[in-house]
């Protein structure tokens, strides 16, 4: 039997399960984009990377990725990883920190402790869209590094589309993660 789907007053959009994307990107079919995400279902374009937002990034990839390795605690920092967050998610932050390094595929959205976006042009979409779904699919830690301010809001505790706990430290101070236990990083002085 035929179900009736019902009858629609306005266009609705279709929204890609990452399976989709997946297949469409393997197809070429972003090519001419250089790199997108996948955001709500939605195929995000991604800005190409000035030099302030790739100094900021790579600065932070070390300091995490150098106090990951002191505490050998099996989690590593990744650079721009795509982050399965199903059914229609796979955001590619600026650095993820994970407890499954390895393998094939997307990271496992249960591996990831931290996510740390940098922000030049960005920082709306950082700090409204990607935090309302880094929070709704649990993300224990979220970073945005505010090229521009020169601080990072650190936030932790999803709840919803939000985080419960949040609060600011400047460049060139430590930052200790909230999840992570003894993570702590000078932060670039900008």
């Amino acid at each position: 039997m035929t179900e009736m789907a019902p009858l629609n007053t306005a266009p609705l959009p279709v929204k890609l399960r990452i399976e989709d994307y997946l297949l469409l990107d393997a197809s070429g079919a972003f090519e001419a984009y250089r790199k997108t995400e996948l955001i709500d279902g939605e195929i995000t374009f991604m800005n190409a990377q000035h030099r302030p937002h790739a100094r900021i990034k790579s600065r932070l990839h070390v300091a995490i990725a150098s106090a990951l390795l002191q505490l050998d605690n099996g989690l590593e920092a990744i650079v721009e990883g795509s982050v399965a967050m199903p059914p229609d998610g796979a955001p590619e932050p600026d650095i993820v920190v994970t407890s499954e390094p390895e393998g094939e595929g997307l990271i496992p959205l249960e591996s990831v402790r931290l996510i740390v976006e940098v922000s030049d042009t960005t920082l709306a979409y950082d700090t409204e869209i990607k935090r309302a779904l880094y929070a709704r699919n649990g993300v224990p830690e979220y970073w945005v590094a505010n090229v521009e301010a020169k601080v990072i809001r650190q936030m932790w505790a999803p709840e919803g589309e939000a985080y419960a706990q949040a609060c600011e430290v400047a460049f060139g101070e430590r930052i200790e993660a909230a999840t992570v236990a003894g993570l702590a990083v000078e932060l670039p002085s900008a």
